[in-house]
């Protein structure tokens, strides 16, 4: 009889199903224990169904407040982070005092600078210095909060340090502006550029980039005056900068062809060297992060 193989196969097919089928839990701490799990083993998208789950059913249980803030860390691990964002945003205002509150803080910044990473850059090395800046800024802000509202934190030290790469982050993409700037005639900006990174940035690698930047202006300017009293500090503070003649003086052909000699492009027509602005960017010499590589590593 042929249905006896077909009925053999169904009953089959329906014990698979049911094997693989996720287990239900309907307790606070069945699914509360079972997430923890979860999270041991990343299994993060089980994690945050069953933390969903959690929350939605038992809103003011014994493991409300802790299902949140480990549904935030599920969600940055499993690349969410609009998600944790918005998770930790949540348990900010409606826990203010919570003892934990810290961590939210801290998961804010580490998922704002993490929101805008694309897939190649997951397996690539690129220099985001040159994107927009805005995730940056958003984490610097958030870990500045942390660090303003809760200075004896226990993620305080971390913060410190990242805060400290994301400032570094911004004062280089400033260099890339002005440089832009240089390339369209916009020698204004291109000081505002280097000023703002003096200002906002005094002890970061680009530092000495944002001095000669503003000397370059400055000379593009007609403001000789001024342009020699940035010398002066660049000279005092970075003697080696290789932008600076042997007799002190500026070398103002610096910010061509990545510091050659504008002479070879002149002489070969161009054949061997095209003559194009290309600014000021020393982080091999500058920044230690790059001596070994032009490219930008994130925080892990």
């Amino acid at each position: 009889m042929r249905f006896l193989p077909c009925l053999l196969l169904s009953s089959v097919v329906l014990l698979t199903a049911c094997s693989s089928k996720e287990p239900e839990y309907t307790t606070e701490a069945d699914l509360y224990n079972a997430a923890t799990k979860q999270l041991e083993n990343s299994q993060w998208e089980s994690a945050i169904k069953n933390l969903n789950s959690l929350e939605e059913n038992f809103p003011f249980g014994t493991y409300a407040d802790q299902a949140q803030l480990e549904l935030i860390y599920a969600q940055y691990s499993s690349d969410e982070p609009d998600a944790a964002i918005a998770t930790a945003n949540r348990f900010i205002r409606l826990h203010p005092q919570h003892r934990n509150v810290d961590y939210a803080y801290y998961m804010l910044g580490m998922s704002s600078f993490t929101k805008d990473k694309g897939m190649f850059e997951r397996v690539m090395p690129v220099d985001t210095t040159k994107r927009d800046p805005g995730a940056a800024r958003e984490s610097l802000a958030n870990f500045t909060q942390l660090l303003n509202r809760y200075p004896d934190s226990s993620y305080a030290a971390d913060a410190k340090k990242r805060m400290i790469y994301l400032r570094n982050y911004l004062a280089r993409y400033e260099i890339h502006v002005a440089n832009y700037y240089f390339k369209r005639g916009a020698y204004i900006a291109a000081l505002g550029r280097g000023r703002y990174v003096l200002e906002n940035f005094p002890q970061a690698p680009a530092t000495p980039d944002a001095l000669a930047v503003m000397t370059q202006a400055y000379y593009l300017l007609k403001m000789n005056s001024q342009a020699d009293e940035s010398l002066e500090i660049l000279k005092l503070n970075y003697p080696d900068y290789p932008a600076l003649n042997k007799d002190g003086s500026f070398n103002q052909d610096f910010m061509y062809n990545n510091g050659r000699s504008r002479v070879l492009a002149w002489m070969t027509l161009g054949v061997f060297s095209k003559d194009e602005i290309t600014g000021f960017d020393t982080r091999e010499i500058y920044d230690p992060q790059y001596k070994d590589s032009t490219l930008v590593s994130r925080p892990e």
